[in-house]
């Protein structure tokens, strides 16, 4: 079941020809979530390839390169003849100037579109195998965070035991990597824990937008298997970091280990910083091993935590 992650815009507030504003398309089985939408965000996705099939989109906050691609994405979507409903998620007291926002041109979109308000520490969409939870960050606006989080998964059903406990091959394996217990011919009972080991944990997907550290991040999700953090700044701009309500490489670094994360991806990168991020690197790796700073279009794949398995 893939999960794949794809960076449309990792500049900062002011983007360079080589960072477009943010924005994060990721894709599930084929479900497509996008979380922000800059401005160009229509022709990243076109650029990159994703399609413009989201069914949902995830608004951190409402500074302007997080949203003012919206009008553009959405009367693409229009020109294109889209029926579906697109669904918004929008921190709490925001949803009027997002609505604003959305009908900026002045052409309401002929799809239906559903505007909803969250906050930290809400469930903001629940589907059938996971959940995108928001936490509360820390910035200079109404502001959240998302984590897209798997359901554990079944354990791995034990064919051989059960062959060896006398279940027929067929229907009663499915009942017993279902949970049920299941009656054998002679009248014994096959329990499913027999069989079946222990749920095997699902993967994680934390989104900061923009924001200070905070223990929001660590709590959201345990053991994370990629961090999308906040990392305007190095070392060298900390208290531009604080007094913007941003965050330096290291200190993602520093999240992404207490977050356990297995991977911690350095977003938002000020435009001070051009090309150069050998600063950002080695700061974060200083702390953190398995951090990087994607380039515009890069695709991540997620795996299970036990693929290796």
């Amino acid at each position: 079941m893939p999960l794949r992650v794809t960076f449309l815009g990792t500049a900062g507030a002011i983007p360079t020809t080589e960072r477009n504003p943010s924005g994060i398309f990721v894709a599930r089985e084929g479900e497509e979530l996008l979380f922000d939408a800059g401005e160009g965000t229509q022709r990243q996705m076109m650029r990159f390839g994703t399609g413009f099939s989201i069914s949902k989109l995830f608004v951190t906050h409402l500074h302007g390169d997080h949203v003012l691609g919206i009008p553009g994405l959405l009367q693409t979507m229009d020109f294109n003849d889209r029926e579906a409903p697109l669904t918004i998620y929008t921190p709490r007291g925001t949803r009027g100037q997002l609505e604003g926002l959305a009908n900026a041109v002045g052409n309401r979109p002929s799809f239906p579109v559903e505007i909803r308000e969250v906050d930290g520490g809400d469930v903001a969409y629940r589907a059938d195998e996971y959940e995108v939870r928001a936490f509360a960050t820390d910035h200079d606006a109404r502001s959240v965070g998302y984590a897209l989080v798997e359901d554990d998964r079944k354990g791995r059903f034990d064919r051989e035991r059960a062959e060896e406990l006398g279940v027929p091959v067929g229907p009663k394996f499915s009942r017993l990597h279902a949970g049920e217990s299941v009656e054998l011919e002679d009248g014994t009972v096959v329990e499913s824990d027999q069989v079946v080991g222990d749920p095997r944990p699902g993967r994680a997907v934390v989104y900061t937008g923009d924001t200070r550290p905070t223990a929001a991040t660590i709590e959201v999700a345990a053991e994370p298997d990629l961090l999308i953090h906040d990392a305007t700044f190095a070392a060298d701009r900390a208290d531009r970091a604080a007094e913007t309500a941003h965050s330096t490489a290291r200190q993602a670094a520093e999240i992404g280990n207490r977050a356990g994360a297995k991977r911690l991806a350095l977003t938002h990168l000020s435009s001070r910083y051009a090309g150069d991020v050998d600063d950002h690197l080695a700061e974060a790796r200083g702390v953190f091993e398995n951090a990087f700073v994607p380039e515009d279009g890069q695709k991540v794949d997620v795996p299970f935590p036990d693929a290796s398995d």
